[in-house]
Protein backbone atom coordinates (compact mmCIF):
# COMPACT_ATOMS: atom_id res chain seq x y z
CA UNK A 1 0.00 0.00 0.00
CA UNK A 2 1.22 3.33 -0.93
CA UNK A 3 2.61 5.43 2.09
CA UNK A 4 0.27 9.04 2.22
CA UNK A 5 2.59 12.13 1.82
CA UNK A 6 1.39 13.22 5.22
CA UNK A 7 2.52 10.07 7.21
CA UNK A 8 6.37 10.50 5.65
CA UNK A 9 6.41 14.00 6.87
CA UNK A 10 5.18 13.26 10.03
CA UNK A 11 7.60 10.32 10.49
CA UNK A 12 10.19 13.02 9.40
CA UNK A 13 9.50 14.66 12.31
CA UNK A 14 9.98 12.06 15.05
CA UNK A 15 13.37 11.04 13.58
CA UNK A 16 14.09 14.53 13.97
CA UNK A 17 12.80 14.98 17.60
CA UNK A 18 14.74 11.60 18.53
CA UNK A 19 17.99 12.88 16.89
CA UNK A 20 18.11 16.23 19.21
CA UNK A 21 16.86 14.31 22.55
CA UNK A 22 20.02 12.24 21.92
CA UNK A 23 22.46 15.48 21.01
CA UNK A 24 21.48 17.45 23.91
CA UNK A 25 21.65 13.95 25.91
CA UNK A 26 25.29 13.92 24.68
CA UNK A 27 25.87 17.48 25.27
CA UNK A 28 24.45 17.64 28.79
CA UNK A 29 26.74 14.38 29.59
CA UNK A 30 29.93 16.09 28.56
CA UNK A 31 29.25 19.13 30.63
CA UNK A 32 28.52 17.53 33.75
CA UNK A 33 31.52 15.16 33.26
CA UNK A 34 33.50 18.03 33.35
CA UNK A 35 31.94 19.83 35.91
CA UNK A 36 32.49 17.18 38.33
CA UNK A 37 36.48 16.62 37.45
CA UNK A 38 37.07 20.44 38.01
CA UNK A 39 35.31 19.94 41.06
CA UNK A 40 37.54 17.29 42.21
CA UNK A 41 40.49 18.95 41.04
CA UNK A 42 39.35 22.31 43.14
CA UNK A 43 41.12 25.62 43.08
CA UNK A 44 44.87 25.55 43.41
CA UNK A 45 46.34 26.47 47.46
CA UNK A 46 47.45 29.54 48.05
CA UNK A 47 50.88 30.03 48.32
CA UNK A 48 52.54 29.96 51.87
CA UNK A 49 53.84 33.59 53.07
CA UNK A 50 57.68 33.32 52.87
CA UNK A 51 59.52 32.07 50.40
CA UNK A 52 57.97 32.27 46.62
CA UNK A 53 57.24 29.37 44.65
CA UNK A 54 59.12 29.83 41.05
CA UNK A 55 57.03 28.52 38.26
CA UNK A 56 58.58 25.53 37.56
CA UNK A 57 58.76 24.11 33.70
CA UNK A 58 56.57 21.23 32.77
CA UNK A 59 57.03 20.30 29.60
CA UNK A 60 57.92 16.32 28.81
CA UNK A 61 62.06 15.60 29.66
CA UNK A 62 62.68 13.94 26.94
CA UNK A 63 63.52 15.41 23.68
CA UNK A 64 62.41 13.12 20.58
CA UNK A 65 65.15 12.50 18.24
CA UNK A 66 63.76 14.01 15.06
CA UNK A 67 63.12 17.37 16.74
CA UNK A 68 64.72 19.89 14.08
CA UNK A 69 63.30 23.13 15.07
CA UNK A 70 64.81 26.23 16.97
CA UNK A 71 63.24 27.68 19.68
CA UNK A 72 61.22 30.64 19.55
CA UNK A 73 62.65 33.65 20.47
CA UNK A 74 61.23 34.87 23.21
CA UNK A 75 60.44 31.80 24.46
CA UNK A 76 56.28 31.40 24.57
CA UNK A 77 56.65 30.06 28.76
CA UNK A 78 57.49 33.19 30.01
CA UNK A 79 55.15 34.41 32.52
CA UNK A 80 56.51 38.08 33.27
CA UNK A 81 56.91 39.57 36.88
CA UNK A 82 57.77 37.52 39.94
CA UNK A 83 57.25 37.60 43.30
CA UNK A 84 60.78 36.67 44.92
CA UNK A 85 61.64 36.40 48.96
CA UNK A 86 64.15 35.47 50.90
CA UNK A 87 62.26 35.07 54.32
CA UNK A 88 62.55 30.67 54.77
CA UNK A 89 65.05 28.52 54.50
CA UNK A 90 65.43 26.62 51.44
CA UNK A 91 65.28 22.80 51.57
CA UNK A 92 67.87 21.73 48.96
CA UNK A 93 67.14 18.13 48.39
CA UNK A 94 63.26 19.52 47.59
CA UNK A 95 64.88 21.91 44.95
CA UNK A 96 67.06 19.11 43.23
CA UNK A 97 63.64 17.10 43.59
CA UNK A 98 61.71 19.79 41.70
CA UNK A 99 64.69 20.48 38.81
CA UNK A 100 65.32 16.16 37.87
CA UNK A 101 65.25 17.19 34.46
CA UNK A 102 68.40 19.35 35.17
CA UNK A 103 71.68 16.52 34.58
CA UNK A 104 74.18 16.43 37.27
CA UNK A 105 76.45 19.33 37.05
CA UNK A 106 73.63 21.34 36.44
CA UNK A 107 73.09 20.92 32.63
CA UNK A 108 69.82 21.57 31.08
CA UNK A 109 68.81 21.26 27.55
CA UNK A 110 65.20 22.18 26.12
CA UNK A 111 63.56 18.84 25.25
CA UNK A 112 61.49 20.08 22.42
CA UNK A 113 63.39 22.33 20.62
CA UNK A 114 66.83 23.50 19.85
CA UNK A 115 68.05 26.36 21.91
CA UNK A 116 69.23 29.61 20.01
CA UNK A 117 72.65 29.78 22.54
CA UNK A 118 74.53 27.65 24.78
CA UNK A 119 75.05 29.68 28.01
CA UNK A 120 77.65 29.03 30.63
CA UNK A 121 76.25 31.11 33.57
CA UNK A 122 79.60 31.76 35.89
CA UNK A 123 79.23 32.64 39.77
CA UNK A 124 82.66 33.89 41.82
CA UNK A 125 81.75 32.39 45.21
CA UNK A 126 83.31 32.20 48.16
CA UNK A 127 81.32 31.55 51.96
CA UNK A 128 78.05 32.01 50.16
CA UNK A 129 76.05 28.60 50.36
CA UNK A 130 72.52 29.86 51.98
CA UNK A 131 72.59 32.85 49.04
CA UNK A 132 73.53 29.69 46.65
CA UNK A 133 70.47 27.96 47.65
CA UNK A 134 68.51 30.77 47.01
CA UNK A 135 69.83 31.53 43.51
CA UNK A 136 69.12 27.76 42.79
CA UNK A 137 65.92 27.57 43.75
CA UNK A 138 64.79 30.99 41.62
CA UNK A 139 67.36 30.62 38.52
CA UNK A 140 66.85 27.04 37.74
CA UNK A 141 62.88 27.43 36.49
CA UNK A 142 63.41 31.09 35.10
CA UNK A 143 66.42 29.36 32.99
CA UNK A 144 63.88 26.12 31.70
CA UNK A 145 61.19 28.50 31.33
CA UNK A 146 63.66 30.98 28.44
CA UNK A 147 64.55 27.73 27.03
CA UNK A 148 68.22 27.94 27.46
CA UNK A 149 70.74 25.34 26.71
CA UNK A 150 72.73 26.28 30.19
CA UNK A 151 75.36 24.90 32.71
CA UNK A 152 76.06 26.42 35.99
CA UNK A 153 79.81 27.04 37.01
CA UNK A 154 80.16 28.21 40.25
CA UNK A 155 83.27 28.88 40.75
CA UNK A 156 85.14 28.84 44.06
CA UNK A 157 88.08 30.57 45.75
CA UNK A 158 89.72 28.48 47.51
CA UNK A 159 92.36 29.49 51.01
CA UNK A 160 92.13 32.99 52.82
CA UNK A 161 93.84 35.33 50.32
CA UNK A 162 92.00 38.41 49.32
CA UNK A 163 88.76 37.89 47.30
CA UNK A 164 89.34 38.04 43.35
CA UNK A 165 86.10 38.44 42.02
CA UNK A 166 87.18 39.26 38.19
CA UNK A 167 90.07 36.61 37.78
CA UNK A 168 87.10 33.73 39.02
CA UNK A 169 85.10 34.78 36.26
CA UNK A 170 88.21 34.53 33.64
CA UNK A 171 88.45 31.12 35.38
CA UNK A 172 85.18 30.15 34.99
CA UNK A 173 84.73 31.07 31.16
CA UNK A 174 88.23 29.06 30.94
CA UNK A 175 87.42 25.72 32.40
CA UNK A 176 83.40 25.80 30.75
CA UNK A 177 85.05 26.04 27.75
CA UNK A 178 86.71 22.63 28.40
CA UNK A 179 82.96 20.72 29.13
CA UNK A 180 81.05 22.48 26.10
CA UNK A 181 81.10 24.69 22.86
CA UNK A 182 79.31 27.44 25.16
CA UNK A 183 79.16 30.48 22.48
CA UNK A 184 77.32 33.03 25.40
CA UNK A 185 78.42 33.53 28.83
CA UNK A 186 76.35 34.98 31.78
CA UNK A 187 78.47 36.82 34.36
CA UNK A 188 76.37 36.50 37.88
CA UNK A 189 77.08 37.59 41.71
CA UNK A 190 75.27 34.94 44.01
CA UNK A 191 72.80 37.19 45.87
CA UNK A 192 71.63 39.00 42.72
CA UNK A 193 67.75 37.27 41.60
CA UNK A 194 65.85 38.51 38.56
CA UNK A 195 62.71 39.88 39.39
CA UNK A 196 61.25 39.51 35.62
CA UNK A 197 61.74 36.05 33.74
CA UNK A 198 61.43 38.19 30.39
CA UNK A 199 65.22 39.35 31.16
CA UNK A 200 66.32 36.77 29.49
CA UNK A 201 69.86 35.40 30.17
CA UNK A 202 71.44 35.30 26.95
CA UNK A 203 74.17 37.28 24.64
CA UNK A 204 73.18 39.95 22.04
CA UNK A 205 75.15 41.68 19.27
CA UNK A 206 76.37 43.85 22.17
CA UNK A 207 77.36 43.08 25.54
CA UNK A 208 74.51 42.58 27.84
CA UNK A 209 73.88 44.22 31.74
CA UNK A 210 71.41 42.33 32.78
CA UNK A 211 70.84 43.74 36.10
CA UNK A 212 69.72 46.71 35.48
CA UNK A 213 67.72 48.15 38.82
CA UNK A 214 68.32 46.28 41.95
CA UNK A 215 66.08 47.36 44.92
CA UNK A 216 69.73 47.96 46.91
CA UNK A 217 69.57 51.30 44.63
CA UNK A 218 66.61 52.29 44.84
CA UNK A 219 65.73 50.50 41.40
CA UNK A 220 67.92 52.69 39.79
CA UNK A 221 71.30 52.80 37.68
CA UNK A 222 73.77 53.93 39.92
CA UNK A 223 75.23 55.05 36.98
CA UNK A 224 74.94 55.25 33.39
CA UNK A 225 78.75 53.63 32.90
CA UNK A 226 77.60 50.39 35.71
CA UNK A 227 78.17 47.36 34.40
CA UNK A 228 78.42 45.14 37.81
CA UNK A 229 75.99 42.12 39.02
CA UNK A 230 74.78 40.19 36.48
CA UNK A 231 75.78 40.84 32.81
CA UNK A 232 76.47 38.43 29.80
CA UNK A 233 79.02 38.71 27.01
CA UNK A 234 79.15 36.24 23.91
CA UNK A 235 82.63 34.36 23.65
CA UNK A 236 83.48 36.73 20.77
CA UNK A 237 83.14 39.50 23.07
CA UNK A 238 84.62 38.26 25.68
CA UNK A 239 87.88 37.22 23.69
CA UNK A 240 87.70 40.58 22.05
CA UNK A 241 88.35 42.44 25.39
CA UNK A 242 91.01 39.93 26.43
CA UNK A 243 88.63 39.01 29.47
CA UNK A 244 88.38 40.70 32.86
CA UNK A 245 91.64 41.98 34.97
CA UNK A 246 93.30 39.63 36.94
CA UNK A 247 94.60 42.05 39.32
CA UNK A 248 91.80 43.62 40.87
CA UNK A 249 92.15 42.15 44.66
CA UNK A 250 89.36 42.80 46.95
CA UNK A 251 85.98 45.35 46.24
CA UNK A 252 85.24 47.19 43.57
CA UNK A 253 86.62 48.63 41.00
CA UNK A 254 86.97 45.48 38.41
CA UNK A 255 82.92 46.34 36.91
CA UNK A 256 84.14 49.76 35.83
CA UNK A 257 87.20 48.41 34.26
CA UNK A 258 85.42 45.86 32.22
CA UNK A 259 82.83 49.01 30.73
CA UNK A 260 86.42 50.47 30.15
CA UNK A 261 87.48 47.67 27.86
CA UNK A 262 84.00 47.25 26.06
CA UNK A 263 84.14 51.04 24.97
CA UNK A 264 88.05 50.62 24.06
CA UNK A 265 87.33 47.81 21.48
CA UNK A 266 84.33 49.70 20.00
CA UNK A 267 81.51 47.86 22.13
CA UNK A 268 78.36 49.66 23.38
CA UNK A 269 75.87 48.11 26.32
CA UNK A 270 72.49 47.10 25.71
CA UNK A 271 70.15 46.56 28.49
CA UNK A 272 66.35 45.79 29.26
CA UNK A 273 64.19 48.40 30.24
CA UNK A 274 63.99 49.37 34.41
CA UNK A 275 60.94 47.52 34.41
CA UNK A 276 62.29 43.86 33.36
CA UNK A 277 65.65 44.60 34.32
CA UNK A 278 64.33 44.64 38.14
CA UNK A 279 66.27 42.64 40.58
CA UNK A 280 66.64 41.39 44.45
CA UNK A 281 69.75 41.31 45.96
CA UNK A 282 70.24 38.92 49.22
CA UNK A 283 71.54 41.67 52.00
CA UNK A 284 74.51 40.66 53.71
CA UNK A 285 77.43 42.48 55.67
CA UNK A 286 80.78 42.83 53.86
CA UNK A 287 82.71 39.41 53.82
CA UNK A 288 85.81 38.85 55.39
CA UNK A 289 88.51 39.57 53.14
CA UNK A 290 86.93 41.50 50.80
CA UNK A 291 87.22 44.96 52.24
CA UNK A 292 87.17 47.69 49.23
CA UNK A 293 90.32 48.10 47.04
CA UNK A 294 92.23 51.40 47.83
CA UNK A 295 94.31 50.84 44.36
CA UNK A 296 91.08 50.36 42.52
CA UNK A 297 90.55 53.69 40.99
CA UNK A 298 94.37 54.17 39.91
CA UNK A 299 93.61 51.23 38.11
CA UNK A 300 90.67 52.06 36.38
CA UNK A 301 92.26 55.32 35.19
CA UNK A 302 95.04 52.88 33.24
CA UNK A 303 92.95 50.39 31.73
CA UNK A 304 93.94 51.55 28.35
CA UNK A 305 97.57 50.35 29.02
CA UNK A 306 96.87 47.33 30.89
CA UNK A 307 94.03 45.49 29.39
CA UNK A 308 96.28 43.79 25.88
CA UNK A 309 98.34 42.79 28.91
CA UNK A 310 96.04 41.61 32.02
CA UNK A 311 93.43 39.35 31.45
CA UNK A 312 92.67 36.15 29.68
CA UNK A 313 96.16 36.09 27.98
CA UNK A 314 97.86 36.05 31.31
CA UNK A 315 95.34 34.16 33.84
CA UNK A 316 97.22 31.94 36.06
CA UNK A 317 95.89 29.74 38.34
CA UNK A 318 94.99 26.07 39.90
CA UNK A 319 92.34 23.60 39.90
CA UNK A 320 91.91 22.32 43.20
CA UNK A 321 88.48 20.20 43.12
CA UNK A 322 86.01 19.84 41.01
CA UNK A 323 82.49 18.55 42.10
CA UNK A 324 79.07 17.63 39.94
CA UNK A 325 76.26 18.28 42.78
CA UNK A 326 72.57 18.11 40.87
CA UNK A 327 72.67 21.54 39.99
CA UNK A 328 75.66 22.65 39.36
CA UNK A 329 79.21 22.29 38.87
CA UNK A 330 81.63 24.18 42.24
CA UNK A 331 85.24 24.37 40.78
CA UNK A 332 87.61 25.16 43.76
CA UNK A 333 90.72 26.81 42.60
CA UNK A 334 93.65 28.64 43.88
CA UNK A 335 93.95 31.90 42.51
CA UNK A 336 97.17 33.34 44.00
CA UNK A 337 98.16 36.10 45.73
CA UNK A 338 98.44 40.29 45.23
CA UNK A 339 102.00 41.13 43.60
CA UNK A 340 103.34 42.81 46.56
Amino acid sequence: MKELPGASLQKACRLLVVFCVLHLSAVLFYYLAGSSTRSLQGNPEPSPRGLAPPRRETTPTLRPANVSRQCPDPSPRLVGPLRIEFSQTVNMKKVEEENSNVRNGGRYTPKDCIALQKVAIIIPFRNRDEHLKYWLYYLHPILQRQQLDYGIYVINQGGDETFNRAKLLNIGFTEALKEYDYNCFVFSDVDLIPMDDRNTYKCYEQPRHLSVSMDKFGFRLPYNQYFGGVSALSKVQFEKINGFPNNYWGWGGEDDDIYNRLVFKGMGISRPDATIGKCRMIHHSRDNKNEPNPQRFNKIAHTKETMNLDGLNSLSYTVLNTERFPLYTKITVDVGSPKS
